[in-house]
């Protein structure tokens, strides 16, 4: 096996000592926020579609393994220039643009939400879910919630973030505990709010174990966290980031779908309505939002993705 990523990306410490080998490309991605970043692209791309056609002829793969966004771009592309098969995993029930221009092209399409399969036309989808670290393990969360966990992500959220830390008094009130991973930015406004009850950190290395004491879950709609939450079965209040065209908005609503969540917009967000969509969750609501969340969970998405990978290699 040999995973290809971005030069200069946080790959190159990961992967070595992780195990596997690995090979990077110089490549960037397409900015729609700040179009004036791009113009490197025409030049950049032919120079990453060139390594990417060296490393794929070095190694001869069977199958490639695509994962999602630019940086998946290059070996998917010289997979398909030297007629080699290539699966591709989309994380958002909206396909990004990579996913988009080699879905076609594709032996399989492997996706984490429900609702990715409408906008794939004529490309064979498999209902995968995102393959995760070991650790995440099924309960059942105590009703009324004991431990609420809140995440912005890694790089956190600002809004979340005060909307949280004005409302602490409340909430360190009706939880025994309020754990909250406020991410790089709010590592400075964790240290200026300690409360009893609140345990607030800027990062987070073990997830399944917050997971596994949570009885509620606050945080945006990225596929990451859901997944998680849904591998323990645990009901979540998404509040979808509004960046990167909104794409966390799609994945939001698919949770409140499934009914394994509630959704609160961005704009909307204050630590008032937070306070009040918590107090709004009765019992019978939140039951019924944890069974549904654990339907939606698939702890098993690694060994899908890998069934789905040995299929199309022996054909």
């Amino acid at each position: 096996m040999l995973l290809v990523g971005r030069a200069g990306g946080p790959e190159e410490r990961l992967v070595p000592a992780a195990g596997f080998d690995l090979e990077t490309v110089r490549v960037r991605g397409l900015d729609r926020d700040a179009p004036w970043k791009n113009v490197a692209l025409p030049i950049l791309i032919p120079l990453a579609l060139g390594a990417a056609m060296r490393i794929v002829d070095r190694f001869r793969p069977d199958v490639v393994l695509g994962m999602g966004g630019y940086v998946m771009a290059p070996a998917v592309a010289a997979a398909g220039r030297r007629r080699i098969p290539y699966v591709l995993h989309e994380k958002d029930v909206r396909p990004g643009l990579a996913t988009r221009y080699f879905a076609k092209g594709a032996a399989a399409v492997c996706t984490t939400l429900p609702g990715t399969e409408k906008r794939l036309q004529d490309v064979r989808v498999v209902l995968t879910g995102v393959p995760l670290r070991d650790g995440f393990v099924p309960r059942t969360p105590y009703v009324p919630p004991r431990r609420l966990l809140i995440t912005g992500g890694s790089q956190g959220a600002r809004r979340l973030n005060e909307a949280v830390w004005s409302a602490l008094d409340a909430l360190c009130a009706k939880f025994e505990e309020v754990v909250h991973v406020a991410g790089a930015q709010g590592a400075e406004g964790v240290a200026r709010h300690p409360r009893d009850g609140y345990r607030g950190f800027a990062f987070a290395d073990d997830m399944p174990a917050l997971m596994g004491r949570a009885d509620l879950v606050v945080s945006r709609a990225g596929v990451g966290t859901i997944a998680e939450a849904t591998a323990v079965g645990l009901p979540m209040i998404l509040v979808p980031g509004t960046f990167g065209g909104g794409h966390q908005e799609e994945n939001a609503l698919a949770m409140v779908d499934a009914g394994a969540a509630i959704r609160i917009a961005d704009d909307d967000l204050t630590g008032e309505t937070l306070v009040n969509a918590i107090a709004g969750l009765d019992g019978d609501r939140l039951r019924g939002m944890a069974a549904a969340s654990a339907r939606t969970g698939r702890r098993d998405a690694a060994k899908r993705v890998l069934a789905v990978l040995h299929e199309v290699a022996r054909k």
